[in-house]
């Protein structure tokens, strides 16, 4: 068994709350989560965290390999050493000897599944003990005492002539878990090096460190992914368990009311300010949803599509707009938006939508409820 241990704690000081922080667009730590639920060779993922708030972060993406341990306050405070927490869990799980147990940083966020899966072939076919991550360093050290440290200052080698040296980046770590309580240890016996690609050198740590990550991560990683999608110029929306609780509200003379989220209007006003086009799709017919549509100045509005009528309302938009359903980002929380919702560019879901729309491939739960601003978090979400 091989298991992923990516330690979290809330109380970062350099960067409060680091770990959740949008990076390139997705919280920080789901980055390796993400490439670790595509490897293969791993079976488990655990992230090991002392917050609530990393706790429902990585809950509400409804990962199918990741599981949250809620680590001690004595293994998440600044003294705590990673090895702590890392014996804490393998002691609470009962984890046999022979498993793999690899120690993921989360502040690595630029590791891909391809590293994990070569480390851990490398590990398991090799005689090595434990492995560590490191990259080449083309840089000349030198001693305090005005001695070079690798390399002979009177013949300076070209660095195409230079083998550079290895320097841990803090990546991730392979052991067993036998080895791992023997020697209270990331890393013991036979130590094997296995060498990532250069651009992974900087682990976050700084605020800094952010801004050379994210450029970093756009021109190696997201790049060749092509996981970039076009800029939105179309934002829909549902109305009933979106833009409101669901619940039918009646006054004593039997009006139907409805309940909306004024931070919800205020999503859409960002939006009409950076010039993307707004559009409500409807199952209902009222004059409640054509009020509230008007007063927030939505571009367009379509009421009684059910089903197939809301995907093809929106192709319909879409064709006024000369544009394509790449460029529409929707927010929907029933089965009559599944349709809709797997063929838009940007797709999300209230965190208490059904089943069915949670599971659609590449959907965005959002923490909130329908009516609960969950549509102005996903539209602060498009426009960060």
């Amino acid at each position: 068994m091989v298991i992923a241990f990516i330690p979290v704690r809330g109380g970062s000081k350099s960067i409060p709350l680091k770990n959740i922080k949008p990076f390139c667009g997705k919280p920080l730590v789901c980055w390796n989560i993400e490439a670790l639920e595509s490897c293969t060779q791993v079976d488990e993922i655990i992230v090991a965290t002392d917050s609530d708030e990393i706790e429902q972060t990585v809950t509400t993406y409804q990962y199918k390999k990741t599981k949250i341990y809620r680590r001690s306050a004595e293994n998440a405070c600044d003294t705590a050493s990673t090895e702590s927490v890392m014996l804490e869990y393998i002691q609470y799980a009962h984890l046999a000897d022979e498993s793999i147990f690899m120690l993921v940083q989360a502040t690595s966020p630029l590791t891909e599944t391809i590293h994990f899966s070569e480390a851990l072939s490398i590990y398991k076919d090799k005689n090595y003990d434990s492995i560590l991550t490191c990259v080449r360093n083309f840089r000349f050290f030198w001693n305090e005492n005005g001695t070079s440290m690798n390399y002979d200052y009177r013949n300076r080698p070209r660095r195409q002539n230079f083998s550079g040296m290895l320097m841990e980046n803090g990546a991730f770590y392979i052991n067993t878990v036998k080895n791992i309580k023997q020697s209270g240890n990331r890393l013991s016996g036979n130590i094997g090096i296995y060498e990532m690609p250069e651009y992974t050198a900087t682990e976050i740590d700084e605020p800094d460190d952010w801004i050379i990550l994210e450029n970093l991560m756009r021109k190696h990683v997201l790049s060749k992914k092509n996981t970039l999608p076009p800029p939105i110029k179309l934002f829909l929306c549902d109305v009933d368990g979106t833009l409101t609780d669901g619940g039918m509200y009646y006054s004593e003379t039997g009006d139907e009311l409805k309940k909306f989220n004024t931070r919800d209007g205020m999503g859409f006003q960002m939006l009409h300010e950076v010039g993307i086009k707004t559009g409500i799709i409807t199952s209902e017919k009222t004059k409640i949803v054509e009020h509230r549509a008007k007063k927030l100045n939505i571009d367009f509005l379509y009421q009684s599509k059910r089903n197939g009528g809301k995907l093809a309302a929106a192709k319909e938009i879409c064709e006024k707009l000369s544009i394509n359903l790449n460029e529409v980002a929707y927010i929907g929380d029933d089965i009559n938006c599944k349709e809709l919702l797997k063929s838009v560019g940007i797709k999300a879901c209230p965190s208490d939508s059904c089943k069915e729309v949670k599971n659609i491939e590449g959907i965005k739960i959002m923490k909130r409820e329908g009516g609960n601003g969950c549509v102005r978090e996903f539209i602060e979400e498009i426009l960060r």
